[in-house]
């Protein structure tokens, strides 16, 4: 094996990171794996012998490039962010993992935690995920955010307090999130709108993102409170025939694919034996993009 493949083997073992860094970044699969083959090819272009953590160099490396693609988009964006918007989520069958484990899985953060880190700022962003989320040391960071240490200490504390402030509480235990999906899903095949109802907290929120393509009563957007979402679950109550849990960024969450066609992911909070929010990506050129296995009941 010669030095280049050699090198390739080391990235290869430590891929898993800065990929994990990368979706928390981005909220984008495919631009994390795009952010990661940048970073690659910044390593092979360095003197990768001079390096003595790999890991740390990698995570500091690819948050950088991360922080120039956020910032590229918020110079792109001509309008406030579009509160419709999901990340994509992460899907995986429930035969193929063991719920207690599931958050040591490098890509187990909640649809809800990032749809929240979507409205920080670039460095907020940074500065959250490398330190509170994978333990960067402040001085690692400051440079790549242009600050001091203290400043950086700052940046990540406002950060901090948006995140607590934005983030809804889940009930992280999957057997009590199945109860609740499972009942919510039976009255939406049942049709019986008082137990749908019943199952949503008075605040929940509905969060629909279909893309720009698409119109009509399926296009995207937010709908606020218990009643209102119910509605949109006993409109669309024919799709929960076809719709199979599965885990959803380590959470339960719902797959619907009739005949094997994906057209939507559902991923939920739920807390106190409610649903409090649902986020819906439905957007049909980013599900083709997405490696959707079918959930199980």
């Amino acid at each position: 094996m010669n030095d280049d493949e050699l090198l390739a083997d080391r990235f290869e073992q430590h891929r898993g990171q800065p990929r994990a860094v990368a979706y928390r970044m981005l909220g984008s699969l495919a631009e994390a794996d795009d952010a990661v083959q940048e970073t690659w090819l910044k390593l092979s272009r360095t003197d990768a012998d001079a390096i003595q953590n790999l890991g740390g160099w990698l995570t500091t490396v690819v948050g950088r490039v991360c922080l120039d693609m956020l910032r590229s988009r918020a110079a792109r964006r001509e309008e406030p962010i579009d509160e419709t918007f999901v990340p994509d989520p992460v899907i995986r069958p429930l035969s193929q993992i063991d719920p207690e484990q599931e958050v040591l899985q490098a890509d187990s953060v909640g649809l809800a935690l990032l749809v929240v880190l979507e409205t920080l700022e670039p460095a907020e962003r940074l500065v959250f995920v490398l330190h509170d989320m994978f333990a960067v040391p402040f001085d690692d960071i400051a440079p790549i955010v242009e600050r001091s240490s203290a400043a950086t200490r700052q940046l990540a504390s406002r950060a901090r307090r948006r995140v607590q402030g934005a983030t809804p509480s889940a009930d992280p235990d999957l057997g009590r999130q199945r109860q609740v999906l499972d009942a919510f899903l039976a009255a939406s095949r049942g049709g019986d709108f008082e137990a749908l109802v019943a199952l949503l907290h008075p605040d929940v929120v509905l969060r629909v993102d279909s893309g720009a393509l698409v119109r009509g009563a399926a296009a995207s957007k937010v709908v606020h409170g218990a009643k209102a979402v119910a509605e949109q679950a006993f409109t669309f109550r024919q799709f929960a025939q076809v719709a199979r849990l599965a885990l959803v960024n380590g959470a339960l969450g719902v797959v619907t694919a009739p005949e094997g066609r994906p057209v939507s992911v559902t991923a939920v909070t739920i807390a106190d034996g409610r649903i409090t929010g649902m986020y819906i990506l439905s957007d049909p050129e980013r599900l083709e993009r997405l490696a959707l296995p079918l959930g199980e009941d």
